[in-house]
C-alpha cells in the first residue's frame, strides 16, 4: 500500500519513511504543503499523513482542496499542538485521525492500519480473488489453502493487481506504484517479477490468476 507522508521536520519524516517502509509500506515524503498537494493529484496513494504547520501551504487548506476530490483518501493529521480547538477543526474539516506530537510510531503503525482497514474493498484488511486470499495486516497469501512465501516487492505486486481486479495495468502504472520509478522500456524488471509471481501463485492450479495483455499490460482476474 502506497502512503504519503507531508512533514517538514526532516528528522521526524526520515524516521517515519523508514519506520513505515520497514513495515512493507511503499512510502513518499514531501516537505512543503505545495509539493504535498501536488503529489496527491499527480500519484495514486492510500493513506496520507498530514502535518498541520507547513511552509507553502498549511496542512488545513491541503486537508480542504482533498476533500473537494471524488475519491476519498484516508487523511491522519500530525501536529505538534494538542488542542481540542485544533482537533475539532481537523475532524470538521475531513480528517480520519488526529495525532500530537511526540507519539508512539507503534500507536501510528496501529492507527494507519485501522484506517485502511475501514474504508471499503480496495481498503480492506483481507482481499480474495476466487481461492487465493490476500491477508494485508498478517502479511500472508493463501490459495487453496496453502501458504505462500513471497517477498516484499512480490507481495506489493499482487497487493496493487488485488486492488485492481479486471483492470489492465501497463508497465509504467506497475512501476510507479511498486517500484516508485519511471519505467524503462531496456528494462525487464516488470516482466522478471510478474513471472516469478505467476509461479507462485498460478502454477500447478487449472485457473490462472495473473494474464497477459498483449501490447498493454498485466490484469489479474479469474476467468473461467
Amino acid at each position: 500500500m502506497k502512503i504519503l507522508i507531508i512533514e517538514d521536520e526532516v528528522k521526524l519524516g526520515k524516521y517515519l519513511k523508514q519506520g513505515l517502509d520497514e513495515s512493507g509500506f511503499n512510502v513518499d515524503l514531501v516537505d512543503n504543503g505545495i509539493d504535498g498537494l501536488h503529489q496527491t493529484t499527480e500519484m495514486d496513494y492510500d493513506l496520507v499523513l498530514l502535518d498541520v504547520m507547513l511552509p507553502g501551504m498549511s496542512g488545513w487548506d491541503i486537508l480542504k482542496r482533498l476533500r473537494l476530490k471524488p475519491k476519498y483518501l484516508p487523511v491522519i493529521m500530525l501536529t505538534a499542538r494538542d488542542d481540542v480547538a485544533d482537533r475539532v477543526q481537523g475532524l470538521e474539516l475531513g480528517a480520519d485521525d488526529y495525532m500530537s506530537k511526540p507519539f508512539s510510531f507503534c500507536e501510528l503503525l496501529a492507527r494507519i492500519h485501522n484506517q485502511l482497514r475501514d474504508k471499503g474493498s480496495t481498503h480492506s484488511a483481507i482481499l480474495t480473488i476466487g481461492d487465493l486470499e490476500f491477508n494485508r495486516l498478517k502479511r500472508k497469501v493463501k490459495r487453496d489453502g496453502g501458504s505462500i512465501d513471497l517477498t516484499a516487492k512480490e507481495f506489493a505486486l499482487l497487493e496493487f493487481l488485488l486492488t485492481r481486479q479486471g483492470q489492465v495495468l501497463s508497465k509504467s502504472q506497475i512501476a510507479s506504484h511498486v517500484w516508485d520509478i519511471n519505467f524503462d522500456s531496456d528494462t525487464n524488471i516488470i516482466e522478471v517479477a510478474i513471472k516469478r509471481l505467476r509461479n507462485k501463485i498460478d502454477q500447478g492450479f487449472s485457473s490462472l490468476l495473473i494474464h497477459t495483455v498483449r501490447g498493454m499490460g498485466y490484469v489479474l482476474e479469474l476467468r473461467s
